[in-house]
């Protein structure tokens, strides 16, 4: 194993800028909000380069605000750091905000689970920057070039807490097309004998392909809501909707359930399903539909199929603003279509990861659909993100998930 970090020096000096805002960006920055917007500033030094660091300045006082880095390749010009009086951005800043996000998932990691979200972009002051935990392999996803100039302290740091063997590194598509030193899905640090690496949550076995999978390789956010599912699902029929790797689908195998049925459009992750579901001992059976969501729930209510537990975990249907209105349309049809397919007395459950459709507004819609069945329904629980997920911004908040009892 190499010990040493696999990353290129940066050589650019970093400049320190001075910037004063518009009252609308002041305003958001006294509000502790993590972005500033290229039309906020007014006043700029001088014209830098991505990763240089922003001074903010109160017009009023030139009292400092806040720091930020500058990303010129983005329309949210400063990704901000820290709040309040002056701060010393060096190496101690960063290793000690790995520290804090590090103390916050303590708890979780005295359960049965090694994999977890070490820093959650914005939400832990690192706004751009994805850190997961995959057993010893860690994985670190850039969505900024910001961030290239303190990629060593802060990967250095993030191997020191997380103990991680090694790590690799992951780019958002805008990143790769641009020209730097880095690779998407280089191993940065240590060795990695398989892409495909096996974790535990909750004391179920899966595996994430931290070279290609979407994101770092699996979808950490739902662990809370795939072990309660797992859990109502012991003995029952289920239907797992978007199933991907198959995350709600194993854990309610490991649970004991009767039979499972994993739904998505992408054999390659169903293949992957039935594989995480053989990582753990079950005596149900497990099925699979490879097609459009839409039209395989249509066939399976035309076959008057239904089943105890039914969960619906989509994509993110807005990832633009133009986009709410058909989303929830989308939202709705997925909550009748789920209804149909859910037994009497049977649970079903419905998610949601668009950030752009508000929390109240998704639970809106799933009452007034199922209200207007007529069936008589109960509303067990919602629930939000997991712990390693903190929300430290409104637009930080995307995931949603409610419960409902229908008899």
């Amino acid at each position: 194993m190499s010990n040493s970090l696999n990353i290129p020096d940066y050589n650019k000096p970093i400049s320190r800028l001075a910037v004063k805002l518009n009252s609308n960006g002041e305003r958001s920055v006294l509000q502790g909000h993590p972005w500033v917007f290229e039309n906020s500033i007014v006043k700029q030094n001088k014209e830098g380069h991505s990763g240089d660091i922003c001074i903010i300045f109160r017009k009023r006082d030139d009292a400092v605000i806040g720091i930020g880095l500058l990303d010129k390749s983005s329309p949210i010009r400063i990704k901000m750091l820290h709040h309040g009086g002056p701060q010393k951005m060096d190496d101690t800043f960063f290793t000690n905000a790995i520290q804090d996000a590090y103390s916050k998932r303590r708890h979780l990691l005295k359960t049965n689970t090694n994999s977890y979200r070490l820093l959650f972009g914005e939400n832990d002051g690192f706004p751009g920057l994805i850190a997961d935990v995959y057993a010893n392999v860690l994985v670190v996803k850039l969505y900024s070039e910001i961030w290239y100039p303190y990629l060593k302290v802060i990967i250095s740091s993030l191997i020191t807490v997380s103990k991680a063997e090694t790590v690799v590194l992951r780019l958002s598509r805008n990143l790769q097309q641009a020209d730097s030193d880095f690779l998407d899905g280089q191993v940065i640090y240590g060795t990695l004998d398989h892409e495909v690496v096996q974790f535990v949550e909750h004391g179920v076995h899966f595996s994430a392909n931290v070279i290609k999978g979407h994101k770092t390789g699996y979808f950490l956010d739902h662990r809370h809501n795939r072990k309660l599912v797992g859990e109502l699902s012991k003995g029952k029929t289920v239907l797992d909707v978007f199933a991907y790797a198959g995350g709600f689908s194993v854990h309610t195998l490991a649970n004991q359930a009767k039979e499972v049925t994993s739904l998505d459009i992408s054999q390659q992750a169903l293949a992957i399903a039935l594989e995480n579901g053989k990582r753990n001992a079950y005596s149900g059976k497990h099925h699979i539909i490879c097609g459009d969501a839409f039209e395989e729930m249509e066939k399976l209510i035309r076959e008057e199929r239904t089943y105890d537990v039914v969960v619906i975990d989509p994509p993110s249907f807005a990832k633009q603003q133009s986009e709410i209105t058909l989303a929830k349309k989308k939202y709705a049809q997925l909550a009748k279509l789920g209804e149909k397919l859910t037994a009497k007395k049977g649970i079903l459950v419905l998610a949601s990861c668009s950030s752009r459709v508000r929390s109240d507004s998704f639970f809106d819609i799933n009452q007034q659909v199922l209200q207007a069945t007529n069936r008589p329904f109960k509303v067990i629980l919602k629930t939000e993100h997991d712990d390693d997920h903190p929300i430290g911004f409104p637009e930080g908040a995307y995931l949603k998930c409610g419960y409902y009892r229908l008899d």
